[in-house]
């Protein structure tokens, strides 16, 4: 029997963002190798009769070789089996699922995809930012100050000059020098920003600053997001309940109401 690999992605780690795909795919799995960020709910849903490895890897610490999880996809699908590759987040951003898609084809194994919810969506709606407000920023830059090639730079200056928000995976602790390169690719130091410590978890953090302040911003703890731009609120305003409810029925004054039930609402004592 052919074998096939699944490249899953499991979201920021809340058990209820995991698609219904997924959760399908992993509850039939044979074999799973799974990052190090996967929340403890989530494995959960292995089955008991499954082989389970940990492959994940964290800063700091000793971890799977990338060579060597291609080789235990490559190998476990050789045996007919139906092997789980399980990614937090989406596996198709900043997942290496580009390497091991690579070892798959070469070594003619078939492979799935199953996308997942990634954290920048979800640390945006954790902290109830609009990635693309239509008045404020029209496109959202995925970017990461890691690369495989140490020599590698960001081009912070053309990220900046787009206009878009930005969306920084593993945005690491010195934040002071993200601050100095954002604001000398001609970022405005007022521009707002927000840091989102363990997006969509139960002990998830927020923090809301400037590009200007970053440096004084609290390590929370990883993974953390960094999103920036003018779409980011650093204060939460809140209105009042006279207010709330004339937000509510503005529109519904402006426009013809032919439903019996919004003429009763509003023409209530």
């Amino acid at each position: 029997m052919k074998g096939k690999v699944f490249l899953v992605g499991a979201g920021p780690g809340d058990r209820e963002l995991l698609t219904v795909k997924a959760l399908r795919v992993l509850e039939t799995a044979q074999v799973v190798l799974h990052d190090d960020l996967i929340s403890p709910e989530i494995l959960a849903l292995i089955p008991r009769s499954a082989e389970v490895r940990n492959v994940g890897k964290r800063c700091g610490r000793n971890s799977t070789p990338q060579q060597e999880i291609n080789s235990l996809l490559v190998t476990f699908a050789a045996f007919g089996l139906k092997v789980v590759r399980l990614k937090g987040g989406d596996p198709s951003i900043f997942g290496r699922a580009g390497e091991e898609m690579n070892a798959l084809r070469k070594a003619n194994v078939e492979f799935e995809v199953v996308p997942g919810v990634t954290s920048a969506l979800a640390s945006a709606a954790s902290a109830q930012i609009s990635l693309t407000q239509r008045d404020k920023a029209s496109a959202v830059i995925f970017l990461t100050s890691h690369h495989a090639n140490s020599k590698e730079t960001v081009p912070w200056q053309a990220f900046v000059s787009s206009g878009a928000t930005l969306a920084i995976y593993m945005p690491g602790f010195d934040y002071e020098q993200t601050s100095t390169q954002l604001i000398a690719a001609g970022l405005n130091s007022e521009t707002p920003c927000a840091i989102i410590s363990r997006a969509s978890s139960l002990d998830q953090q927020i923090h809301r600053t400037t590009v200007r302040n970053l440096p004084s911003a609290p390590l929370l703890p990883a993974p953390t997001l960094l999103l920036v731009g003018d779409v980011v609120q650093t204060e939460q305003l809140a209105a009042t309940p006279l207010e709330a409810w004339k937000l509510a029925t503005e529109p519904l004054l402006q426009a013809p109401v032919e439903h019996e039930v919004f003429d009763r609402a509003l023409t209530r004592d």
